[in-house]
């Protein structure tokens, strides 16, 4: 499998997205944002601290400002390796040294402020101390579309990692099962996601049998049977964008009823990927998989929201869930995977990762929907 060839973003990337988030900022009524160490800060600064400690890190923007990281001294070397470092202000302070003063001179004393959600409670109450006049909203609460509309580079991102995870279920299907732990075939998983060029592997679901039926289930020392029906999902992170998919195999040959709630889990699967389209809402992808579902009968064994965003995580906004009108728009990218679990005896989960376009929707997955039997 290739490598994907696009280019390592740039300062001027960075710049670009730090402006756009000052403006939605602005526009959502803050006086601007507080960002820590985590996914935030990577998507707009391409920074990553080897390791978050105690110490205050905090990149601060805000409208008309120009964008200042705030570091540790010890820190500050690394920090100005970033590639977005030349697009900010890095602004150092030593130990000894109160940090929550020095970032408090950066912000409006009586502003409200969105707050990376990963922030750390005691560098906020440090934060409140220092501007007692200060209020603070959590990011996913003030800004929830802030990285969920993806440029180009990063949809081609997003299609290297979707194709690196086909190739790792192309590769699982022909493993042996039968006969195996949970555990085995998931570090089988584990292995090709890497060998596929993912960095980072954030789950390997391997489901089997009475297990299928927990959407979450955690890998076991379970031995795989033959008959049993086998869920499994996997994912990561290749070039800083994350992968998930899900595909439900049978060892030997299913029953008739196993064949029928996997081809209505597929036929709800197909739905919910139709109804993806600029303008419409996200609840309705939710609501066209789960019609299927529960037209066929099976409608409370969907446990679970039908999908959610994709991007520097595995897991961020948009959900594809009753009660979200957010639109979707053009460059959004999230799964669409519904699945009826049916407790003690089985479960069937089908995903792919999908992405809005001018007129529908772009599956990033493209291995088999229908049921593969497996050894």
């Amino acid at each position: 499998m290739t490598g994907s060839t696009v280019a390592p973003f740039t300062a001027d990337d960075y710049r670009a997205r730090m402006e756009r988030a000052a403006r939605a900022a602005a526009d959502a009524g803050l006086a601007g944002l507080l960002v820590a160490p985590g996914p935030d800060l990577v998507w707009l600064t391409g920074y990553a601290p080897t390791a978050i400690t105690e110490r205050l890190t905090l990149l601060v923007l805000a409208a008309g400002q120009d964008p200042v990281l705030v570091v540790p001294t010890l820190e500050a070397p690394d920090a100005a390796k970033a590639p977005g470092a030349p697009a900010l202000t890095l602004r150092d302070w030593t130990d000894g040294k109160d940090p929550y003063t020095a970032t408090a001179a950066l912000l409006d004393a009586a502003g409200h402020l969105g707050v990376s959600d990963n922030a750390w409670a005691m560098h906020l109450l440090g934060l409140q101390k220092a501007l007692p006049g200060s209020s603070y909203a959590s990011l996913t609460e003030a800004l929830p579309m802030l990285r969920a509309v993806k440029d180009a580079a990063e949809l081609e991102l997003l299609a290297a990692a979707g194709a690196a995870a086909d190739a790792t279920y192309e590769e699982i299907r022909r493993v042996p099962f039968a006969g195996r732990r949970e555990s085995d075939v998931a570090r089988d998983l584990d292995g090709l996601l890497r060998r596929f060029g993912h960095a980072q592997v954030d789950f390997t679901i391997v489901a089997s049998g009475p297990n299928g039926a927990n959407p979450h289930h955690e890998v076991g020392d379970r031995v795989i049977e033959r008959g049993d029906m086998v869920v499994l999902d996997f994912g990561g992170l290749r070039n800083g964008y994350g992968s998930d998919t899900s595909r439900t195999v049978h060892v030997g040959e299913p029953t008739e009823e196993e064949r029928r709630v996997h081809d209505i889990v597929r036929e709800a699967q197909e739905a919910g990927f139709r109804a993806v389209r600029p303008g419409v809402a996200c609840q309705e992808v939710d609501r066209a998989a789960r019609a299927v579902i529960a037209d066929a009968g099976y409608g409370e064994y969907f446990i679970h929201r039908t999908g959610h965003g994709i991007g520097v995580t595995t897991h961020e906004p948009p959900y594809m869930i009753e009660g979200e009108e957010q639109p979707l728009v053009p460059g959004m990218s999230f799964s669409v995977e519904p699945g009826i679990y049916l407790p003690g005896r089985f479960g069937v989960r089908i995903e792919d990762i999908v992405t809005v376009t001018e007129d529908g929707g772009r599956r990033l997955n493209d291995t088999t929907r229908e049921l593969v039997i497996v050894d």
